[in-house]
């Protein structure tokens, strides 16, 4: 079988690094500085995707307690709470939450960046096996995880809304994500 590599994708839009994310979920909302002059590219991307509202309505399809709660998977847009814990459980054949992308791969921002620390909080650009494999998938640290941190791009953390964040499980929406002070690029 062939296997698809998507390009490797350099936002248009170039972070101040004073931009905060509020995330909008069915249990709350929380707001995160985003880390925008350590990890331009993920960050660029990210907010593309939350003004495009490429994360409208996707739910959040991973969660291990005490470590991280995962979303931004396209697939899950078109499933209601009780199919992503049942496509989760591999009952719904065919649908495969945490496979999705944006279409393109972010090159990784981990290496000289000294924000890059899995602290409860931190969101961070999730991926698959392979180098610079990130998409639109992220995670929160649910604690400190240091053993991460060699391997995952940290592009924000937390300031609002922690207490949103340990109540998140899987199917929870992500109703809206809008970007405070994201100038116009």
């Amino acid at each position: 079988m062939t296997r698809i590599e998507l390009p490797l994708y350099t936002p248009q839009h170039i972070p101040n690094g004073s931009e905060r994310a509020h995330i909008l979920t069915s249990k709350g909302e929380v707001v995160v500085e985003l880390f925008g002059l350590e990890t331009p590219k993920t960050v660029g991307s990210f907010i593309e995707l939350a003004k495009a509202g490429f994360y409208e309505q996707l739910k959040f399809h991973g969660k291990k307690d005490g470590s991280v709660v995962v979303g931004g998977c396209p697939i899950t847009r078109g499933l209601g709470p009780a199919q992503v814990h049942a496509a989760v459980r591999g009952v719904l054949h065919g649908i495969h939450p945490g496979t999705g992308n944006a279409g393109y791969r972010i090159e990784d921002e981990r290496e000289g960046n000294p924000r890059n620390q899995h602290r409860e909080g931190s969101l961070v650009l999730a991926h698959g096996s392979d180098p610079n494999s990130g998409s639109s998938q992220f995670y929160f640290s649910l604690a400190e995880q240091p053993e991460f941190d060699d391997a995952y791009t940290v592009f924000g953390q937390v300031v609002e809304g922690m207490d949103v964040v340990h109540k998140l499980n899987i199917g929870d929406v992500i109703t809206s994500i809008t970007v405070e002070n994201a100038n116009e690029s």
